[in-house]
């Protein structure tokens, strides 16, 4: 079976309302399923391509009542074209040095992953979690998976010193950023840009299509930057839909809800 069609089998289910992390007043609930060997990471292709994202050995997507602002984006690679500012951030980080390795977390990359989350989310969902459990967020994957480390050269010892990773999904289509983190002190280097900026140099090396980025929610300024990588697709009215100006996509004009719960569900099954 293509990843690109054919029917898809697994049970979906739906998690309670909870406040909505982006938008102030409105509450969330997610639609998701299991991901099963042997079939984990065809399953998982599909539902890339319906606006999915993988966590662990679940994905999902937002399922709101009366909200579709939440939209999966992804990058085309070949039509890209970055910035000035992009391209300045590429030759400031020219420096740094790239290992992709197997999904196995270490004490290096917590500390680092501690440093950020104290930095830039500490009120988030994710603050509380210990080594144990970003472990899990690393280790526990059914699908093709890779942990790419940036290092830097350190001027005192010369070690290459840890200032950024991302856990990344290998798709039939391209590379999905499941969490990136970086070191929050070097804010000269826009290290969070840089790392989306290289993945799509990665694809484009290893000729896939797409970097996905999650969901972008126009609105949200957590949200913001995922609109600066042009031009991008939005993933509404189950079409992905190619964007050159953000201002002209209408949050309310179809995202991940698309209906009620057994229509979704439904329609995923039918293909």
């Amino acid at each position: 079976m293509s990843h690109h069609q054919g029917k898809i089998a697994p049970q979906f289910f739906v998690t309670a309302p909870q406040p909505c992390p982006y938008l102030s007043g409105k509450s969330e609930r997610k639609l998701f399923t299991t991901l099963r060997n042997p079939d984990a990471a065809e399953v998982n292709d599909l539902l890339s391509l319906r606006g999915f994202r993988r966590s662990q050995g679940v994905v999902y997507r937002p399922s709101c009542a009366g909200c579709s602002a939440c939209l999966s984006t992804r990058i085309p690679v070949a039509d890209f074209v970055p910035s000035r500012a992009q391209k300045r951030n590429v030759r400031r980080n020219a420096d740094v040095a790239r290992h992709a390795l197997p999904p196995e977390a270490s004490d290096e990359q917590f500390r680092l992953f501690r440093r950020y989350l104290d930095a830039r989310h500490a009120d988030g969902g994710m603050a509380e979690m210990d080594v144990f459990e970003f472990a899990a967020m690393v280790e526990e994957t059914p699908v093709r998976t890779r942990l790419v480390e940036y290092r830097l050269p350190n001027p005192d010892d010369g070690a290459m010193d840890l200032i950024g990773a991302c856990l990344t999904d290998v798709l039939g289509d391209g590379l999905s950023m499941v969490y990136s983190f970086f070191e929050p002190d070097l804010h000269a280097r826009s290290l969070g840009a840089y790392i989306i900026l290289d993945h799509i140099e990665i694809a484009r090396a290893a000729g896939l299509p797409y970097v996905y980025l999650g969901y972008w929610v126009p609105g949200s300024s957590k949200m913001d930057y995922k609109a600066l990588y042009r031009p991008f697709e939005v993933h509404q009215n189950d079409v992905w839909r190619r964007v050159s100006d953000p201002a002209q996509v209408d949050p309310a004009g179809g995202g991940a809800e698309t209906g009620t719960i057994a229509a979704q569900v439904a329609k995923l099954i039918d293909g």
